[in-house]
Order: structure tokens, then C-alpha cells, then sequence
């Protein structure tokens, strides 16, 4: 019994310290992309929402938000609602899922590319809040 209970103990252990470092992976993956001024590369992350910000509508209009990561880093997402439907009932404190594009500039960063591209040329990207995929 006492080698039943080691072996299952030991086990989560080890599965939550799988978790923890891939959480780390994705996370450092931002922060290098920042540090070195890096842009152009698809990232996959989780951040809080510290501020919605008004809309951009120069062009293709964006719901645009201020989010901070784990690493405290702080990043814009700008999601096009021209092809994407708007994040619903978003507020600062929630939580958000993403995948998109990191582009450097010297304020943290903008993510874009957070939904579908009809011509298929761009890897598709999302937004997941409240356990919905925006794309």
C-alpha cells in the first residue's frame, strides 16, 4: 500500500512539474521575443485584462486591450472585428486565452493576427475568454 501511495504521489508530482515548465516555456516566449526586439512570431499565451481600451476604426477596426502576463510584461492585443466577432462582456480582471502574431515596440508589444485569415495565408489565430473562441 505504502508503494502504491509513493508511486501515485510521485507521479502527480512529476505532472505537475511537467505543467508548471511548459506554462514557463510559453510564457519566457514573449519575454525573449520582447527583450531581444524580436516580431513576427506566433505566440500562445494567457494574461489578465488590466484595461479595455476604445477601439481603433482607422482602417480595419480592432477591440483593442491592455493585458498582463504572468511575467508582469505587459502586451496590446488589437483583434480585428472586421473578421472576427468581438470579445463579449470583456472587462479588466478577466482572463484571456490568446494566439496570434507578437510584434516588439517599446511599451511591451501588440499581439495581432488573434482570428481566422480568409485567404489562408497567415496561421490562423484566437482569443478564448470565459471558455469561448473568438476567430
Amino acid at each position: 500500500m505504502k508503494k502504491l501511495l509513493f508511486i501515485l504521489l510521485t507521479s502527480i508530482w512529476l505532472i505537475l512539474n511537467i505543467a508548471c515548465d511548459d506554462n514557463k516555456q510559453i510564457d519566457t516566449h514573449i519575454d525573449k521575443a520582447y527583450h531581444s526586439k524580436q516580431s513576427d512570431i506566433q505566440v500562445v499565451d494567457v494574461g489578465k485584462v488590466i484595461k479595455v481600451l476604445e477601439d481603433d476604426t482607422k482602417g480595419s477596426r480592432h477591440q483593442r486591450f491592455l493585458v498582463k502576463l504572468p511575467s508582469n510584461l505587459t502586451i496590446l492585443i488589437a483583434h480585428n472585428i472586421d473578421l472576427a466577432p468581438r470579445v463579449a462582456n470583456l472587462k479588466a480582471g478577466d482572463t484571456i486565452e490568446f494566439n496570434g502574431e507578437y510584434e516588439w515596440n517599446n511599451k511591451g508589444g501588440v499581439i495581432h493576427w488573434t482570428h481566422h485569415d480568409p485567404r489562408k495565408k497567415h496561421k490562423d489565430g484566437w482569443l478564448k475568454h470565459n471558455g469561448v473562441i473568438y476567430q
